[in-house]
């Protein structure tokens, strides 16, 4: 028996979660030899190239007006994202810029029914508390938290990768996915070639591992990631992509330990499983229905 598109499409997105969770500890290793945005700009250039090597063969046929202001919106929520998450990397430790971004676990669905103009399903809400609930003991402590500057960045890019999340699962219906992924990465990169130059002092130093944070980031985390997340969003909807993606703090988690030594504890493994839970109970819905 062969697995059909949604269930290809859940297990390519458990695997970008991987990928994504392990960019937080090496983004932040990176960022003690480049200035935010123009990291950005060397990773989401690289990427373009990739992309554009990649997919050139499908880029031949023309977009009409509608589909370049879609991907353009796209582009612009990404860069959003990444421009605050990364900003607020410098502030804020690894752990909890995974948490307080997996906030976006809870605004897609509220969001995406706010646009459908529906409640949310019972079903849908106590997955988003459970897994939210899982994010918060993976990555709190018993003294709680107390926001900094970076943690307010991160909270902004959590509402823009809400944003994102739904409308490229609008968009992707609509553009070939080979286009909407490279005008998504295209537009980041635009974007941070563009600004950084005068929102920041731009700063860089040509180490071993800002290129290692730059091949990973640029050809794993974006090139690859975004095409088949994009992919992915065909056949899945904007509430599972972030349910699924509610795995990416454990997985964050497990680089942090594996890389920089960082213990377990019974609080952190309850928070796994509670994410875990949370994703089943989005599972088991197709499930009841074939039933």
């Amino acid at each position: 028996m062969t697995a059909g598109p949604s269930l290809r499409a859940d297990l390519t997105l458990v695997a970008i979660s991987f990928i994504w969770g392990a960019t937080f500890v090496i983004v932040k290793d990176a960022l003690a030899e480049v200035s935010t945005l123009l990291f950005l700009a060397l990773r989401f250039s690289f990427a373009s190239v990739l992309l554009f090597a990649v997919f050139r063969r499908h880029l031949r046929a023309p977009l009409d007006g509608r589909s370049w202001r879609g991907g353009a919106l796209c582009g612009t929520l990404l860069f959003l994202g990444y421009a605050f998450q990364t900003a607020g990397l410098r502030h804020t430790t690894a752990s909890r810029s995974a948490f307080i971004t997996g906030l976006y676990i809870v605004i897609v669905p509220l969001l995406a029914s706010l646009l459908a103009r529906r409640w949310p399903r019972v079903l849908e809400l106590a997955a988003v508390a459970a897994a939210m609930s899982g994010t918060a003991l993976l990555t709190s402590t018993a003294a709680g938290f107390d926001l900094n500057s970076g943690d307010l960045m991160t909270l902004v890019c959590a509402f823009a990768f809400s944003a994102h999340i739904v409308a490229v699962a609008h968009w992707t219906h609509r553009i070939n996915y080979e286009w909407l992924t490279m005008l998504q990465v295209g537009a980041v990169a635009a974007w941070s070639l563009a600004t950084f130059g005068w929102i920041e002092v731009p700063e860089v130093r040509w180490t071993p591992r800002l290129f290692v944070a730059l091949a990973a980031t640029g050809a794993l985390a974006t090139a690859l990631s975004f095409s088949l997340y994009t992919w992915a969003q065909r056949h899945t909807t904007a509430t599972r992509a972030a349910l699924i993606f509610a795995l990416e703090p454990v997985f964050a988690g497990l680089v942090a330990w594996a890389w920089a030594g960082e213990a377990w504890t019974a609080r952190s493994l309850g928070g796994a499983a509670l994410i875990l839970a949370g994703i089943l109970l989005v599972e088991l819905k197709p499930a009841r229905r074939a039933a």
